[in-house]
């Protein structure tokens, strides 16, 4: 019984090495949160199809705070 034999004998069901980017099959700086299980580099350049917005704090406008804190308190 060599290395090769013994070395994906045993699924992997837990820790890092078990989950993989949806878009790339990547391992390594995997996204987890919200369910999204896409590395990092993949989520650069697919976050505005995905629907995530940038935001900046300087950036800001009263408006959208002012929005903010109205959902927030609204709930």
């Amino acid at each position: 019984m060599g290395h090769s034999n013994v070395w994906n004998s045993h699924p992997k069901n837990y820790g890092p090495g078990s989950r993989v980017c949806r878009v790339c099959g990547n391992s390594h700086g995997l996204i987890r949160k919200y369910g999204l299980m896409c590395c990092r580099q993949c989520f650069r350049s697919n976050a505005k199809d995905i629907g995530f917005i940038k935001v900046c704090a300087a950036t800001l406008s009263v408006d959208f705070l002012n929005l903010c804190l109205n959902l927030m308190a609204a709930e």
